[in-house]
């Protein structure tokens, strides 16, 4: 029994005690390992009276795990070697230890420690040993705040105490431990040792369990030996190979039958529940599963998971499988008189095997019980009995597999009671012999037979070593093996490990839900049935709530040989789409307009751009520099800025050939400042005749706006916007941000086609021109170049271009010039109005805040809300109605006139009173001469005077009720503080408050904060970042506040003390959505628009209030911050087009660290730190990490909604850990289309029907393509779509080059320019087969091209028509497109080349279609320009 004895002895020495039941409770982190060096013990710590009594005497230190909060040692104490105490003759005394020992636990608290215990032996004069404690010293293991363990590796000393670690357990010692007034320094003596986090241990975790402590000399089962004299395997562990082995043809069985094993079981059950006040009537126990439990142990735990499946018995398995199976069933259980057995249906996997005798395979049978509510069991549904359902171990066995062997059968006695087992809980045994019938008498506890092989890589890996330990029994045996004996030693309660069982691939089809309310659980403590503390039923009710259903595994052959989940390893990151590439910095003008342009647009009756005093601005070049000083543009007397946008004149790039699309009409998006998104009316491109040339191509057009009923006045050229921006506009406090936007911006222009209401390109321009530095007007004249991004659609690689795997076909990102626009931005300076009040605030750069002498109370009104006058402590009275609607709402004396507004018209007021006067007049002369008139006045009078005296009443209750209210908050004006921040999103706003406790004691202040933007900072290393880079020097501490979960943190202040509080405000949302592109008119079709100061700002002001309540729960000061935000500083658009519904998954390339403004430069070969945020919550954003010295790549997931929906946001790009500034800021624009998949051939016409559903009313509409070239549509004109009605749209397609790419068509309403439907077509185009090429040369330049011949043949006995066609209509002309040939003859084609003004080569694709359009035949002619 040598292997087995192994297995059994490495269990009984690895019994660990568990956490506290309610430490157990909490929730699980992951575990984290660590490395702790005992150095050496310094100082006289052995009493010389000890070493007076005792000889021999040595030393030697104890560790045990202690969880400070429930008094409560848990683990198992780890002992060092025994060391002679003959060093303590030098000076100073020391013992060296000089050992590790090593550890992991997800218990991740700081009342988590570990207590180190010095222990004196030696013997007694009758030589006795005895054992003394010498003292103790508590070692924190986590620092003060969460999830932040000691990281330190330098030494440090450790504190003894008097006495033993058992003063631990008494409950006068409280939190913190090391402060009590119980507890005594030992004089002069300590320990030294080093403790820091040992990640190399983490892949044998499965190895060790949690919160044992083991040294690096013990062996692991698992582990190999280490290398060197060391001997330290736990160092850096190296993990011994693993072996799978499977287990087939499993089954149980019980004696003397199961029916009799089963009833007796149950009777003991019920007679429990009865004797424990269970009713008597509530229904019969019945067997809901038999479960087996199987898992690989290596003596300290299990090494993963046990599987869990379920046993059925024999004949349910013969009414399901083949007779053969039954057959070799019913002859594997002959031997066992005949019984019925349990059997498992399937076969299982263990991959975990290791060649070592401590490890062993662990079988457990497991019952599952339910008591069905009703009479007739029958009819009970699952949900009926499956609050009452519980579950007992009953059976149990090991056996140590003999790996060399290869394969064999083996036959295992099973074992009961409550002898140690690896689940730790209390297994049935059978019942005494008073207490049975004659039949139990003679039983045993069972056997358990299978089948075990290796695979075959592992028996070709299994080392030759191996220890012989006990073979089983490897044929079954006819008389059952005795069980194992043991010491019937009771298993303690409190060794209860926490070991879940997966659910595994034979699970049946009820429904359990344990319940700890239920009989079931509550179980017997007597002998025939042990008390249930198992942690399934106890620690983790989840356990018996597994749902399931029933699974064939006769058929699932796949399932049955991966029964467990292995962790896949993660490879580098690979991008399945190449990323698109960002540009260091946004496109700006592309080049300076040229002498001639300028003379040409200025003649085209541009109005003149003027300044205050009529004079012209003055004009600065875009190539100048631009030298910028802040101070000077806040000193300048003209505070009020009006910018002007200029739009002048739109030309085609010079690469495009004629025959490209070219819209007729445009307008332009783009947001500026904090001002609404602008969309600008239609502007019509009228042709400038007798244009000239710049130097990147012709100045073709003019701007010229289009009036309503659709005409447009060539003679009034070009668009103007103004935004006058004064301290009107401006909050006190923005100027310096708005100058700082005018520096560093870039405004991103996005130009639309009018017509089709398709995209044409965006363009960027610098603002740094508009300062005007005390100049008073500049303008500047940009041409900007209009840059369209193509990007064609991800495809994986087909057969023929892989060339590894994974490779795949990059998509194409496209970025074509489309034209030039030509812009003029001025700055006009204007004097500004002056504020009425004076604003108190602070400087705008202030980073420190202070309450220091908000602590009094200037007088004034409790209903009036604000500050009286400064200088006068006066308050006008009023009336309490005037002020307080909730009090005018119940007086029944408040007049019509008190509740009206306050800016009622004078004179419509003044002529009601006129009204009334005469009406009283006229009613008091008729009640002059009559009686009842004058008792009906005096009645009059007595109501008025009873209303007045109600209303006194309630005002005087009224004014008792809110008087304490009232009171408390004008006296928290006081105390509060008042700030305006502004902030740009993305950007960390960094400020200190100083606090001062007013009172003189000390105080615990609890901070509490209302806005989840606005944060404290609580990490030191954060702080000191944001001070260096703030320039500020008020102190730093370290651990400054005190954090408890997820309550408010908790700031200790001595008596008239004051402390900087860090703060950061950070806010990454991006204010409301932009407009959908759906219309073009969206503002004034005026020649100038300007934007006034009262208009909305895009982004709303925000509010945060921090409140600092004292010990007591009074607040002893309030900072309310006023958050002004700033608009984003955009460096690049992304716009992407994308089938509706999906996910659109990006990867976004960064440009190299040297690019980014105000990235750390680190050190060489050192990668900087990336980190990503997002506007939008739902977007998936992250930077990914390709590996060292690698580009890094930022990874987009967006779900894009239903079309034509626009989803705007934005991803921030920071270079530094603590997310500060951003040195990157993109904007996302996702537009959402209807998709439809073409596949085609490239010259050969598809056709495809897109359905149009109608709207409200009748529409007037037409259909505009990207590619218009490419895609013809029909009816191709201006068609009407009725209300409600369906139309089918005619699409025809032909592409003319190859690959995939997208084609946008838009359904345009040609009235209201609104876009009634949009799809998104995705083409996949294949190049067909070329029969024949040719070659010829011509010269360049501007000849006169030339003529050339080719001939076909028809290759079919009737005659045919033919169409021709060509991929490049520019250079290459058909002498006829169409043509007729009879059977077999030939037709000769003319053709001619046109001209080519640069030298190169073009290969030209010929299309020879037939009379349907489909391809007949393919010719290339390669054209080489000379």
């Amino acid at each position: 029994m040598g292997s087995m004895d192994d297995w059994h002895r490495t269990f009984a020495q690895s019994t660990l005690v568990p956490p506290h039941p309610q430490r157990a409770r909490q929730l699980s982190k992951e575990s984290e390992a660590f490395q702790c060096v005992l150095k050496w013990l310094e100082g006289p710590l052995m009493k010389q009276g000890v070493l007076e009594v005792l000889s021999e005497v040595e030393c030697h230190l104890r560790v045990s795990l202690f969880d400070v909060t429930y008094r409560h040692f848990f683990g198992r104490t780890w002992k060092t070697t025994v060391k002679p105490t003959k060093q303590l003759s030098r000076q100073p005394p020391r013992i060296i230890f000089n050992e590790p020992f090593y550890f992991h636990t997800s218990l991740n608290h700081p009342n988590i420690v570990t207590v180190v215990e010095v222990v004196a032996e030696g013997r007694k004069r009758d030589g006795t040993l005895q054992t003394l404690s010498c003292g103790f010293g508590i070692l924190r293991i986590f620092g003060n705040k969460p999830e932040s363990p000691t990281s330190a590796s330098q030494d440090k000393r450790l504190r003894l105490y008097h006495g033993t670690p058992r003063a631990l357990l008494h409950p006068l010692l409280q939190d913190p431990v090391e402060q009590s007034k119980h507890l005594t320094l030992v004089e002069s003596c300590s320990l030294q040792y080093t403790l820091k986090p040992h990640p190399a241990l983490e892949p044998a975790f499965h190895l060790l369990p949690e919160n044992l402590l083991v040294s690096g000399l013990q062996h692991i089962p698992g582990l190999l030996s280490a290398h060197g004299e060391t001997g330290d395997a736990l160092r850096k562990p190296r993990l011994q190979k693993p072996t799978t082995g499977h287990l087939d043809s499993i089954f149980f069985t019980l004696f003397p039958s199961l029916e009799k094993f089963e009833e007796e079981l149950l009777e003991l059950l019920s007679g429990d529940h009865f004797r424990e006040g269970g009713p008597l009537g509530g229904g019969t126990l019945e067997v809901l599963e038999r479960r087996l439990h199987v898992g690989v142990h290596n003596g300290l735990g299990f090494v993963q998971r046990p599987q869990v499946v379920v046993l059925v018995p024999e004949m349910d398995v013969a009414l399901t499988r083949s007779a053969s199976f039954s057959k070799k069933v019913a002859s594997s259980s002959k031997s066992s008189s005949g019984n019925q057995a349990l059997v498992l249906r399937s076969r299982l996997r263990l991959p975990e095997m290791v060649s070592h005798p401590a490890f062993a395979i662990i079988f457990q049978l497991e019952y599952v019980f339910s008591s069905p509510s009703g009479v007739d069991s029958n009819a009970a549904s699952a949900t009926s009995f499956s609050n009452l359902a519980c579950m007992h171990m009953v059976r149990w066995a090991v056996w140590n597999p003999v790996l060399e062997a290869g394969s064999g059968r083996a036959t295992l006695p099973l074992q009961g009671g409550i002898w140690p087992n690896p689940s730790h809980c209390l297994v049935y045994q059978a019942p005494l012999a008073s207490l049975s019938s004659e039949e139990v008498k003679q039983v045993e506890s069972g056997t358990i037979h299978f089948q075990f092989s290796l695979s075959m890589e592992a028996r070709l890996d299994t080392p030759a070593e191996h220890t012989n330990g006990p073979k089983a029994e490897w044929q079954p045996s006819r008389k059952p093996p005795t069980s194992a004996s043991g010491p019937p030693s009771p298993a303690p309660q409190a060794l209860a490990a926490s070991q879940d069982s997966p659910m595994g691939p034979g699970l049946s089809l009820s429904q359990l839900a344990a319940s700890s309310q239920s009989p079931a659980l509550r179980c017997s403590a007597k002998p025939p049935l042990q008390p249930l503390d198992s942690p399934q039923a106890l620690e983790l009710p989840l356990e018996g709530r597994i749902s399931h259903l029933e699974v064939d595994l006769s058929q699932t052959s796949s399932v049955l040989e991966t029964p467990t989940a292995e962790h896949l390893q993660e490879l580098p990151f690979t991008p399945l789409h190449a990323p698109i590439v960002v540009r260091a910095q946004a496109r700006s003008s592309g080049s300076q307009l040229s002498r001639a342009a300028m003379v040409l647009l200025q003649s085209s009756g541009f109005p003149e751009i003027l300044d205050a005093n009529k004079q012209p601005a003055e004009a600065v070049s875009p190539a100048d520099p631009v030298r910028f000083s802040p101070q000077k543009e806040e000193s300048d007397c003209l505070q009020s800025n009006e910018i002007v946008l200029q739009f002048l004149a739109f030309s085609r790039a010079a690469q495009d050939y004629q025959g490209a699309p070219w819209p007729q009409t445009v307008y332009f998006t783009f947001q500026f400042y904090r001002f609404p998104s602008t969309t600008t009316p239609r502007l019509q491109l009228v042709q400038l005749h007798g244009a000239g040339k710049t130097s990147s191509g012709p100045l073709s057009h003019i701007l010229v706006p289009i009036s309503k009923d659709g005409s447009f006045d060539a003679a009034s050229p070009g668009f103007q916007l103004r935004y006058m921006v004064g301290p009107g506009f401006l909050k006190p406090g923005e100027q310096h941000w708005f100058i700082n936007y005018l520096a560093v911006q870039t405004l991103q222009i996005d130009v639309w086609d009018g017509d089709s209401l398709l995209l044409i390109g965006s363009a960027a321009v610098h603002m740094k021109h508009l300062l005007r530095q005390g100049r008073p007007a500049v303008q500047v004249s940009h041409e900007l170049e209009i840059v369209a991004t193509e990007y064609e659609q991800d495809m994986m690689v087909v057969s023929g271009d892989v060339a590894r795997f994974g490779s795949i076909k990059p998509i194409g990102v496209h970025m074509v010039v489309k034209g030039r626009l030509h812009l003029t931005l001025a700055n006009v300076g204007h004097v500004g109005e002056r504020r009425t009040k004076g604003s108190s605030l602070p400087p705008s750069r202030s980073r420190v805040i202070s309450n220091v002498g908000a602590s009094h109370f200037s007088g004034g009104s409790l209903l009036t809300p604000g500050s009286p006058r400064p200088g006068k402590n006066v308050v006008q009275a009023q009336k309490l109605a005037d002020v307080d609607s909730e009090l005018a709402a119940i007086l029944l004396t408040h007049t019509r006139a008190g509740q009206g507004p306050r800016h009622m018209d004078h004179e419509a007021d003044t002529v009601r009173r006129r009204k009334l006067e005469r009406m009283r007049s006229v009613r008091l002369q008729e009640s002059r001469g009559e009686p009842s008139g004058r008792r009906m006045n005096m009645l009059a009078q007595q109501s008025v005077r009873a209303q007045h005296s109600r209303d006194l009443q309630v005002i005087n209750a009224y004014r008792e009720r809110t008087k304490a209210e009232s009171i408390a908050s004008v006296l928290s004006l006081a105390i509060t503080t008042q700030r305006t921040l502004y902030a740009a999103p993305g950007t960390a706003e960094f400020f200190e408050f100083a606090l001062k406790n007013p009172y003189n004691m000390q105080h615990t202040v609890t901070i509490e904060i209302d806005n989840p933007e606005l944060s404290i900072i609580l990490d030191s290393q954060e702080w000191r970042f944001f001070k260096d880079a703030a320039g500020l020097h008020t102190p730093l501490e370290e651990d400054m506040f005190h954090l408890h979960g997820s309550l408010a943190p908790q700031l200790y202040l001595r008596p008239r003390e004051t402390t900087h509080i860090p703060f950061k405000y950070q806010s990454f949302s991006a204010g409301p959505p932009a407009p959908t592109q759906a219309s073009a008119e969206l503002t004034s079709e005026k020649s100038t628009d300007t934007r006034s100061p009262g208009k909305w700002s895009a982004m709303p002001t925000k509010h945060a209030k921090v409140l600092f309540r004292a010990s007591g729960g009074k607040p002893i000061a309030v900072l309310c911050l006023t958050v002004e935000p700033q608009p984003h500083v955009v460096d690049q658009v992304f716009r992407f087009y994308h089938p509706e519904l999906t996910f659109l998954k990006k990867a976004i390339r960064l440009p190299p660290r040297h690019a980014l403004p105000g990235a750390p430069m680190g050190m060489p070969g050192e990668d900087p730190p990336i980190h990503v945020r997002c506007s939008d919550p739902n977007v998936i954003c992250e930077a990914q990490n390709m590996g060292p010295g690698e580009p890094r790549d930022v990874f987009l997931k967006v779900a894009s909604g239903p079309s034509p929906e626009i989803k705007d946001f934005f991803v921030i790009i920071y270079a530094d850990r603590w997310l500060a500034v951003p040195v990157q800021t993109w904007q996302i624009c996702l537009h959402s289309l209807q998709r439809v998949d073409v596949s085609c051939v490239t010259g050969q016409l598809t056709h495809l029907s897109l359905v149009l559903r109608g709207t409200q009313t009748v529409r007037k509409v037409k259909a505009f393509t990207s590619h218009p070239q490419e895609l013809k549509t029909d009816p191709d004109g201006i068609f009407v779509l009725p209300p409600h009605g369906v139309q089918d749209l005619h699409v025809g397609i032909r592409p003319w080059r190859a690959g995939s790419r997208f084609v946008h068509l838009n359904l345009v309403d040609v009235d209201y320019h609104q876009l009634v439907a949009s799809w998104l077509v995705c083409l996949s185009c294949r190049q067909p087969l070329i029969s024949k090429a040719f070659e010829i040369t011509m010269a360049a330049g501007e000849g006169k091209g030339a003529n050339k011949r080719i001939t076909y043949t028809n290759p079919y006995p009737s005659r045919r028509t033919y169409c021709l066609h060509s991929d490049r209509p520019d250079l290459l002309q058909f002498k006829e497109d169409f043509f007729q040939v009879g059977g077999g003859e030939t037709y000769t084609i003319g053709l001619r080349f046109a001209p080519s003004g640069s030298p190169g080569q073009e290969e030209i694709l010929i299309y020879i279609n037939d009379h349907e359009d489909k391809n007949e035949e393919t010719f290339c002619v390669k054209v080489i320009y000379q």
